[in-house]
């Protein structure tokens, strides 16, 4: 375990914003995590940052990282354990590896295999729960536990695990034979095509509302190129949110309510954040 104080925060997200934290703590196996969970209120478990939006000010958080439980267990018949705090890009490249298929339509999205299973990360019509087989956790009582799929809610970018404020350990994947590289190359392609992925940004800021497009839908309300202070609703992509260099976290957060009002304004849609919030 490494334990720092006073630790500036900005690298941590990959929209370059983030203040200073009371505590942030380096992770190396369950032990010290159930420790340091029953130890600590305020924390909040931190992945990749990928799509995580931290304030600028000072924090009272103790911000958790698992990104040295990265393992791979290959348990053989397709059957992975994968460690929380692996990339999921690590994981994909494993897949090809052993000639595994099932994910490849999530080639290319960011974060950490604990990120994405904690939201139920998708793309494409796939999402990662589609190949899970069970998911180890630590509930709210501080508790490691073992559950399977068919015992777990979820439904789009929504899972048990993220309404409970669970923490993801590790998670168990079923792959059947037969990677499918051309799928992989082609949603690569287009990621780096369609995304504004020179400018930080947390991916798509709203999820789809059923039977709609949020980057339809911000089009429509004229809101592509909008801008306040540093933040700009992306040329690139509208659903994306991008620093333009010196965002501010007020900026991100009032470009944010502007675009939900003009959306609503316009089609009596309401969106809501894709992307985590971290306040105070």
């Amino acid at each position: 375990m490494k334990l720092y104080k006073n630790h500036l925060m900005k690298n941590y997200s990959n929209m370059k914003i983030g203040g200073i934290a009371k505590e942030f703590i380096e992770i190396e196996n369950r032990d010290e995590l159930i420790e340091i969970l029953k130890e600590k209120k305020n924390r909040f478990i931190l992945g990749n940052g990928t799509n995580t939006l931290i304030n600028d000010g000072e924090l009272e958080t103790t911000f958790i990282s698992l990104k040295a439980i990265d393992y791979i267990k290959d348990e053989n018949n397709g059957v992975v354990e994968v460690g929380a705090g692996l990339d999921f890009s690590d994981l994909i490249d494993y897949m090809e590896e052993k000639d595994y298929t099932g994910l490849e339509n999530l080639a290319g999205i960011p974060g950490s295999v604990g990120g994405l299973v904690f939201m139920n990360g998708g793309a494409h019509g796939t999402e990662v729960f589609d190949r899970i087989v069970s998911v180890e956790i630590v509930d709210e009582n501080n508790e490691l536990r073992r559950i399977k799929k068919e015992d777990l809610k979820f439904s789009y970018r929504v899972t048990e695990i993220k309404e409970k404020n669970w923490v993801v350990v590790s998670a168990t994947f079923k792959f059947d034979k037969g990677y499918l590289k051309e799928v992989v190359d082609k949603y690569k392609l287009k990621r780096s095509e369609n995304h504004p992925l020179n400018e930080p940004n947390l991916g798509s800021t709203f999820k789809n509302p059923e039977g709609y497009f949020s980057a339809r839908l911000i089009i429509e309300a004229g809101l592509q190129g909008k801008q306040i202070g540093g933040a700009e609703v992306s040329m690139v992509h509208p659903n994306f949110i991008v620093n333009k260099g010196e965002a501010k976290f007020s900026d991100i957060i009032e470009i944010i309510n502007h675009v939900k009002l003009g959306v609503k304004d316009k089609t009596g849609i309401e969106l809501e954040e894709e992307i985590i919030i971290v306040r105070n």
